[in-house]
C-alpha cells in the first residue's frame, strides 16, 4: 500500500496501529526537509510483500521503496523517526558502495545508522524507539566513511548495543536491489541527494520565515512549496498569458490518486479545474513549468470541446504536437526528459490538419505516449464544475475563453515576449462567437447559386397604375435560361442511427435556402442498405412531401456512383451529403464539389475533402 493521508472527520475508524502510522506519516510529509524525499519514496505496508523483519520498524531499498512493518504498534513520533531514518539513507546516498564494502556490508550499514542517529539527534524530529537508540558517542567520526573505517579497523561498539537501524536488533535496514519497480520507472533515475538539498533549502527558508513571523510554524502544511506550486506562482506573477488560468486551477500532487487514474506524468480535468502532477515522475522546476503550461493551454484553447466526435486519444496527440511546438518556440520551461510529443517539421500546422494526417497511420500513432501515458488522453472528464466559484451566469467555456483572451492582452501590453502567430490566431478565433451551422450552410449555397438577375418584359404587362391607365408597365421576370444547370444533389443517410430531429432540421434548412436562391429542383437520393433515387424534387417538396424510406444500414458510395453515371445531372452540380458519421468510407471524384452535414459531436471515419457543417441539436 502506498502512503495515505490522515483520516478526515467522519471517516470510518481504523485500528490504533494504522492510525498512529498515518499520523507519523503526516509529520514527515509536512516537514519541509523531508517532503521532497517523501514525495518520491514508495511506502509498502503489506503483510504479503513487506521485507521488514518481525522485530523491526522499517527497511529501505535502493529503489526508493520503504518496507514498513504492517502491524507494529508505535507512537506517531516513533514512526516519524523511523521513516526519517529510512529517507535519510536515500538522501545521503548511502547505497553507493564504498571501498571494501564487499568484505563487510554490515559495517557500512552500522556506520550509516550511527551517522543518522547523530544527525537526527540534532534535528529533533520525533523520538527514537528503544530499538533505535544509539550511544551518545561522537568519537567514531564525523561522517559515514570515518565511522566505517573505524569499524573496519577493529573499533568495537558497546557490548550491549545491537544496532540503531530501523530493521531491529542485529538486522540491516538497507536493501540493495537491482532495478526500481516497473510502474515507477519514468526514464531517469531519482537523484535522492538533490532532493535532500531541496529539502534543506526549504527548511532553512521556512525557518527564517518562521523567525520573522511570516509563517505560523515550521511544520505548517502551507510552508511546503513544491516545484509545481512554484511553477504555478511563476505563471501568476511573471507570465500573464497563462496567469489567470493558473490561478483558477488547483494542483493535485498525490501519487496514489495518479496511480488510480493511470497518470504517469500529468493530466488536467477542465470540469473540476484540477491539474494532476505525479510526484513520482521526478520533474524539476523547469519541466514543471512546461508541463503546467501544456495542460493550461489544453484547457484555454478548449481542446476538449473541439474534439467534435474525433477519437479523443488521437485528437489529444494532435493537440500535443501543436502545444509542445509553441512552448518550445516560446522557451517556456523545458521539455521533460522523460519525453514529449514534439516534431519540428509540424510547425505551423493546426491540430485539425495533424489529426487528419494521424488517422491515415493508426498503427504508428496508437503507440505514442501523452503526458498521461501510452494510448490515453491527458484531458480528463472525471469531475463536475464548482459553479459557485465561477459566478452567476458564467459557464466554463466562457470562463476559460475569457481567461486566455485577457492573458493575451496583458502579455502584449506588458511586452512579456513574442508569441507564435498560430497561438495568437487560435486565441483570437476563440474570442469570436462561433458561426451557426445554418449560416455556414447558407454561405456554401451562395458560392454555387448566385442571385439571378431579373429582366423587364412587356410580353405580359403588369396591371396598370390607376393614375396613368394608358401607360403599360413592364414586369420583372427571370431570364429564359435561368434554370439551366441550377441544381444540386442531396444524398440523405436514412439508416436507423439517424435521428428524426436531425433529418427534419437538415431538410428544412435545405428547402428554405433552395427557395431563397431560386433553385427550381434538387436531386434527392436516400441511402441505407440500398439506394433509393427520388429523382428531382421541388424545394418545397423536400421538407414536407418526401417520405423517407429504408432505415437499414449505411452505404453511401452507390449513391455517389449513381449521380456520377446519371446523364441528367450536370457535371458541375454540387453534392450535399447528410449523415451521422456511422457510414463506410466513400470516395467523391476529385472534380465534384461536395460538403457534409453532420450532427454536432460526430465525425467521419475518413478524411473529408469537402467542408463539414455540424448541425446543432
Amino acid at each position: 500500500m502506498t502512503r495515505r493521508k490522515a483520516p478526515q472527520a467522519g471517516a470510518a475508524p481504523s485500528d490504533p496501529a494504522t492510525e498512529n502510522f498515518r499520523q507519523g506519516e503526516l509529520l514527515i510529509a509536512q516537514h519541509p526537509l523531508f517532503n521532497p524525499l517523501w514525495r518520491r519514496a514508495y511506502v509498502l505496508r503489506d503483510k504479503q510483500r513487506t521485507r521488514c523483519p518481525e522485530n523491526g520498524w522499517a527497511v529501505v531499498a535502493s529503489n526508493g521503496t520503504i518496507h514498513v512493518h504492517p502491524t507494529r504498534r508505535g507512537e506517531p513520533e516513533e514512526w516519524a523517526y523511523a521513516l526519517a531514518h529510512c529517507l535519510l539513507h536515500l538522501g545521503f546516498d548511502h547505497f553507493r558502495k564504498p571501498d571494501r564494502l564487499e568484505h563487510d556490508p554490515r559495517h557500512w550499514n552500522d556506520a550509516c545508522d550511527l551517522f543518522l542517529a547523530a544527525f537526527l539527534r540534532q534535528l529533533k524530529i520525533g523520538h527514537p524507539p528503544i530499538e533505535m537508540q544509539a550511544p551518545d558517542d561522537d568519537s567514531f567520526g564525523a561522517d559515514e566513511q570515518r565511522i566505517y573505517s573505524a569499524l573496519e579497523h577493529g573499533r568495537r561498539l558497546p557490548a550491549h548495543w545491537q544496532g540503531c537501524g530501523a530493521a531491529g536488533p542485529n538486522a540491516p535496514d538497507m536493501l540493495f536491489v537491482a532495478t526500481p519497480p516497473a510502474r515507477y520507472s519514468y526514464g531517469k533515475p531519482t537523484d535522492w541527494p538533490e532532493l535532500l538539498a531541496v529539502g534543506l533549502t526549504q527548511a532553512v527558508t521556512n525557518a527564517v520565515l518562521v523567525a520573522g513571523g511570516e509563517l505560523p510554524s515550521l511544520n505548517s502544511e502551507t510552508a511546503i512549496r513544491t516545484p509545481a506550486q512554484r511553477a504555478r506562482e511563476w505563471f501568476i506573477s511573471s507570465y500573464p498569458l497563462l496567469g489567470a488560468l493558473a490561478a483558477a486551477f488547483r494542483i493535485v500532487e498525490d501519487a496514489q490518486i495518479c496511480q488510480r487514474e493511470g497518470i504517469s506524468v500529468a493530466a488536467v480535468d477542465p470540469r473540476s479545474r484540477e491539474i494532476f502532477l505525479n510526484p513520482l515522475a521526478g520533474l524539476d522546476a523547469q519541466e514543471c513549468r512546461f508541463v503546467m503550461a501544456h495542460e493550461l493551454l489544453h484547457v484555454g484553447l478548449r481542446h476538449d470541446a473541439r474534439c467534435q466526435g474525433r477519437d479523443p486519444y488521437l485528437w489529444n496527440v494532435a493537440c500535443d504536437y501543436v502545444v509542445n511546438g509553441w512552448l518550445v518556440e516560446m522557451n517556456v520551461g523545458a521539455l521533460p526528459q522523460i519525453g514529449g510529443l514534439y516534431d519540428a517539421t509540424l510547425k505551423g500546422e493546426s491540430a485539425e490538419a495533424i489529426y487528419d494526417r494521424i488517422v491515415t497511420d493508426l498503427r504508428r500513432f496508437r503507440r505514442l505516449r501523452t503526458l498521461r501515458g501510452v494510448g490515453v488522453s491527458d484531458i480528463l472528464e472525471r469531475g463536475l464544475p464548482d459553479w459557485r466559484d465561477l459566478g452567476a451566469g458564467v459557464d466554463l467555456d466562457a470562463f476559460y475563453r475569457s481567461c486566455l483572451a485577457q492573458g493575451l492582452e496583458y502579455h502584449r501590453s506588458a511586452e512579456r515576449g513574442l508569441l507564435p502567430a498560430g497561438l495568437i490566431e487560435e486565441i483570437q478565433a476563440l474570442s469570436q462567437p462561433p458561426i451557426p451551422w445554418d449560416v455556414e450552410l447558407a454561405r456554401w449555397f451562395d458560392d454555387f447559386f448566385p442571385p439571378v438577375e431579373r429582366i423587364r418584359t412587356y410580353a405580359r404587362p403588369s396591371r396598370r397604375q390607376s393614375a396613368t391607365p394608358a401607360i403599360p408597365r413592364p414586369r420583372w421576370v427571370l431570364p429564359p435560361d435561368w434554370a439551366d444547370g441550377r441544381t444540386f444533389a442531396v444524398i440523405l443517410d436514412t439508416s436507423g442511427s439517424m435521428s428524426r430531429a436531425t433529418l427534419a432540421r437538415a431538410l428544412g434548412a435545405i428547402a428554405s435556402y433552395s427557395l431563397a436562391r431560386d433553385v427550381p429542383l434538387a436531386r434527392v437520393v436516400f441511402c441505407d442498405a440500398a439506394t433509393y433515387d427520388q429523382g428531382y424534387l421541388r424545394p418545397e417538396d423536400i421538407a414536407g412531401l418526401v417520405k423517407v424510406r429504408g432505415r437499414g444500414g449505411t452505404i453511401l458510395q452507390p449513391a455517389i456512383d449513381l449521380l456520377e453515371d446519371a446523364s441528367d445531372f450536370p457535371p458541375e452540380g454540387p453534392i450535399l451529403l447528410i449523415t451521422d458519421g456511422y457510414c463506410d468510407h466513400l470516395r467523391v471524384p476529385g472534380g465534384r464539389e461536395h460538403a457534409y452535414l453532420l450532427p454536432e459531436g460526430r465525425s467521419l471515419p475518413f478524411i473529408p475533402r469537402g467542408p463539414v457543417f455540424r448541425i446543432k441539436e
